[in-house]
């Protein structure tokens, strides 16, 4: 039910039902097919005027949920009348009619000003909720990071361990799965071992992960290229490397048409206390490789 029952709906109600209909066996109809109840309208002696029946009728209805259900539907079919065929024919039809048409109209009115008033409340309540849940989803994320942060600083110990390689490497997915980046895990292709891919913005990027005391050197650059050599021309390389890089393994890396990207801890420091998303810290190093050449920005030379 969308208009509320107040004193004024009712009132208006009563009215256009009152100037609507003339005879006693039009009326009869109307409230029947409104679904008064027979066994109420089956009360309605010949003595008794239209008026004083609608009085106990309206009184009778205002008693309960379902009464207040059939005066709004009365209200409803009220309002969407256009012409009066019980009306015509009278002495007075054209006084009749014209009363009818202002009962009628003042009832319409009030139906539509309650109409955008539900419609408003609705949107407002509709607003309301969109940002409760903005709000909790950004917290949830927000609370995510977290743990993917905590997750990351418990590892630290196990930097240089197989044991902590394979977990690095779960959690590095467990990032793209956050960001909702395509990615593939570790699989094995023409014998080799591929730490996994992911795809951004069209291109595939085959990615090593170096969970390492030590910086990441130049045979390590060299073993990710071959791979990288071996597929489609659009088939790039991340390396992430925990401890960064050796200035030679940047300086081959690097080079006319480079396919590699590198990242270190501070890019995905970088995600982690929200100074970026994790795609537009790739895509940050993608476009100063294809700008100048070099395969590595720290995560400093971003402002520039």
């Amino acid at each position: 039910m969308a208009a509320k029952i107040t004193p004024r709906f009712v009132e208006l109600t009563y009215e256009a039902t009152l100037k609507s209909f003339w005879r006693k066996a039009a009326l009869r109809k109307f409230l029947l097919g409104s679904h008064v109840a027979d066994t109420h309208v089956a009360t309605w002696s010949a003595d008794e005027s239209k008026r004083d029946f609608l009085d106990r009728t309206f009184q009778k209805l205002q008693g309960s949920d379902r009464g207040k259900a059939v005066i709004f539907e009365m209200a409803r079919a009220l309002s969407e009348q256009t012409t009066f065929p019980d009306l015509r024919n009278w002495e007075e039809s054209e006084q009749k009619i014209a009363e009818a048409t202002k009962a009628v109209g003042e009832l319409k009115a009030y139906l539509r000003a309650q109409d955008e008033e539900v419609r408003s409340e609705r949107e407002r309540e509709e607003a309301k909720n969109r940002a409760r849940e903005e709000r909790e989803k950004v917290q949830r994320g927000l609370t995510d990071k977290r743990k993917l942060q905590e997750r990351l600083d418990q590892l630290h110990p196990s930097v240089g361990t197989q044991q902590g390689g394979y977990a690095f490497q779960t959690w590095f997915y467990d990032v793209l799965d956050y960001c909702e980046i395509q990615n593939r895990r570790p699989y094995v292709s023409a014998g080799r071992q591929i730490d996994g891919s992911l795809t951004l913005d069209g291109t595939t990027y085959l990615v090593e992960l170096k969970f390492t005391g030590s910086q990441a050197g130049a045979t390590d650059v060299d073993s990710l290229r071959s791979k990288v050599d071996d597929k489609a021309d659009n088939t790039m390389g991340i390396m992430v490397s925990i401890s960064g890089y050796s200035s030679v393994a940047i300086a081959q890396a690097s080079g006319r048409k480079t396919a590699l990207l590198l990242l270190d801890a501070m890019h995905l420091y970088m995600f982690l206390t929200g100074s970026m998303a994790f795609q537009d810290v790739i895509l940050r190093v993608r476009r100063h490789a294809s700008q100048t050449g070099e395969a590595f920005l720290p995560a400093s030379g971003f402002g520039g």
